[in-house]
């Protein structure tokens, strides 16, 4: 199934931007996905939570869209049906010197991302600030609706050259980094990432391992999975399940006698 994970992330993109076919504008997409994209078919979860934070009202359905998504798979959403993942996947590709970052407390700075540019500032000052600055939304729609629209080109400020270069930065930071986006920035990550270790869906390693570490070579977010299986920072893409010690549960162990552990629910 793992050949086909990328043909999964190519139809999120076309799903996700599928309103040429048909619109569910109200409905979130569970991947990160511009809503203000001309072809975009639903909405951003990422927009959605801000859009509810300015209103100053509790995003029930967003919640519920949450807790089931998470609760059932985790993070696999970003392994396996985000389009941004894919994107950076495929920038790592390049043949460019890579640079592996192993800087722990780096991981936790997309949390600070959601608190503050997602949800705080949202709510304290009526403007969703993280879209006003996401690459995503400059790729998909600030590039396009300007290169559509002369009377948009003639209101471009400094806002946008803003964004033009973080979404530079941001871009060649694929190139020489396994998925940077995922690990340090991206709030729906982050978002997913609190279900990781409580999932249904879970990452179990066999007691033959030997800690060869080729589980983090192919992983694309460099975690060392036979040290922690269900660590928040996983994308549940089972790339490390080709190796055969790491296998995919569903379910959680139950307690019992040592000879029993190893039976599932």
């Amino acid at each position: 199934m793992l050949r086909f994970r990328v043909f999964f992330q190519i139809g999120a993109l076309l799903f996700y931007n599928s309103n040429y076919l048909f619109s569910y504008e109200y409905c979130p997409v569970p991947g990160l996905n511009c809503y203000a994209c001309p072809i975009a078919g639903g909405a951003c979860p990422l927009g959605s939570l801000q859009h509810f934070m300015v209103l100053r009202r509790i995003p029930f359905f967003l919640i519920g869209f949450f807790l089931l998504i998470g609760g059932l798979v985790g993070r696999m959403v970003c392994g396996w049906i985000c389009p941004i993942g894919w994107l950076q996947e495929l920038m790592y590709k390049a043949k460019v010197k890579k640079l592996r970052i192993n800087y722990k407390p780096l991981r936790y700075l997309k949390y600070v991302v959601l608190a503050s540019l997602v949800l705080i500032i949202p709510f304290l000052l009526g403007e969703p600030w993280f879209s006003k600055l996401c690459f995503v939304g400059t790729i998909q729609a600030g590039i396009p609706l300007i290169i559509m629209d002369q009377s948009l080109r003639d209101l471009i400020g400094t806002l946008f050259y803003i964004k033009l270069a973080i979404t530079g930065v941001t871009l060649t930071a694929f190139l020489f980094i396994k998925r940077p986006f995922c690990r340090f920035i991206c709030p729906l990550g982050a978002t997913y990432s609190l279900f990781n270790p409580v999932s249904y869906a879970r990452l179990e390693v066999g007691k033959g391992c030997y800690e060869c570490d080729k589980c983090r070579d192919v992983c694309p977010v460099d975690i060392k999975v036979h040290e922690e299986p269900n660590s928040p920072e996983c994308v549940r893409c089972l790339e490390c399940t080709t190796c055969a010690h790491v296998e995919l549960k569903m379910g959680r162990k139950k307690e019992g006698k040592p000879e029993e552990v190893e039976q599932y629910a």
